[in-house]
């Protein structure tokens, strides 16, 4: 008989940032735990989460040019919308709710805070039992020589988070919006905001894209890719097959499938 599995199972410790924070905070407090979303809190009540995405939205819009990066609270970039379980419910529970969430909270029965389950939580204890092929999305790809402003027009028009990049007709690198995130954030601080606007026109993709590029072939196994994802502590790695790129595996890919 299968032992059931509970939420307290396999919840972590909540991490948090205060509202009153600075953006700067959260992603470095991100960067260094390995952490997207943070739980975002005002007087110790949860009112949201802050995700790296959001960060490096805020960070390339002109109309915060002026503002130093630092000068940027944690509130103003909150996405309110998140959704919170009980540790003694079933692991089944989560899983249609990180289909749509990035992370979920978890309550005590006093309605405090006491931890939280993102994908790769869900992922060491449950994995799909499907083939590769099922666990894959599409690929997206970006030339290397293209400006990143073009890029962060085509994250938000088309509501892309990732791009794999191309060079020569090869596959060099992965760009995410954490990788926006941090390049925007060096960008304001050593830029003076008079000469942001003429100088991040010459800042290309392969400037700030992570390389190389990881993959794994078609013919891998599902749960040796999960493993190496875990290992890694990446949210997404591009699927080979006989050196063309076939798609690219993601946490909430690899959830869907559950």
């Amino acid at each position: 008989m299968t032992k059931e599995v509970f939420i307290k199972d396999v919840m972590v410790k909540p991490t948090t940032i205060a509202k009153s924070a600075t953006i700067t905070e959260a992603l470095d407090k991100m960067l260094a735990e390995g952490i997207d979303p943070l739980i975002a809190v005002n007087n110790n009540s949860v009112v949201g989460t802050v995700s790296r995405q959001a960060i490096a939205e805020k960070l390339g819009s002109k109309q915060n040019a002026a503002l130093a990066p630092a000068a940027i609270h944690v509130a103003s970039v909150v996405n309110d919308d998140f959704t919170s379980v009980y540790p003694d419910e079933s692991i089944n529970v989560l899983i249609p709710l990180l289909q749509r969430y990035k992370l979920v909270a978890v309550y005590d029965g006093d309605h405090n805070l006491i931890g939280q389950v993102g994908m790769a939580d869900l992922l060491k204890k449950v994995r799909p039992e499907n083939v590769m092929d099922d666990v894959i999305e599409k690929a997206v790809t970006i030339e290397a020589t293209e400006r990143v402003v073009h890029l962060r027009r085509r994250m938000l028009d088309d509501n892309i988070t990732r791009f794999i990049v191309t060079e020569n007709e090869k596959f060099t690198g992965i760009i995410t919006e954490t990788d926006v995130a941090v390049a925007m954030r060096k960008f304001r601080e050593s830029v003076d905001d008079k000469h942001q606007d003429h100088r991040i026109r010459n800042l290309l993709v392969k400037d700030i894209m992570s390389a190389p590029l990881l993959s794994v072939e078609r013919t891998a196994a599902v749960s040796a890719v999960v493993d190496t994802m875990i290992k890694k502590n990446i949210s997404s790695i591009a699927v080979m097959d006989n050196g063309k790129l076939f798609g690219m595996i993601t946490r909430r890919s690899l959830v869907k499938a559950l």
